[in-house]
């Protein structure tokens, strides 16, 4: 565990990074505590399968793109840790479900 996450008094969460545990804290982002780990690759481009990581941290690049709880397309900079979530690398482009999506119901 790197230095940093043992010295921070805050009761830690654990994460699962394609089925390895990952330590985390409340307030934390999902790319914050990924990086935190050693990991730098989030997703694959869709042409050309080139690894892309964490850029801009605001928001804006959408470099940090992963499966987050089986949602595709979650941007990790922008996201919450959460006790338990269980993160994925996105491969390439993915379409998310219209009846997955926030404030929508099923597609008709």
């Amino acid at each position: 565990m790197p230095e940093a996450l043992r010295k921070d008094p805050r009761a830690p969460l654990r994460i699962l990074f394609e089925g390895e545990e990952i330590p985390a804290f409340p307030g934390q982002s999902v790319a914050a505590a990924l990086l935190a780990a050693g990991i730098r690759q989030f997703r694959t481009t869709p042409v050309s399968g080139a690894p892309r990581g964490p850029y801009c941290m605001m928001g804006a690049c959408h470099d940090c793109l992963v499966v987050a709880d089986g949602m595709p397309n979650v941007q990790a900079c922008m996201t919450e840790v959460r006790q338990g979530m269980k993160i994925a690398r996105q491969q390439g482009a993915r379409d998310a479900a219209p009846d997955a999506a926030p404030g929508r119901g099923p597609a008709r």
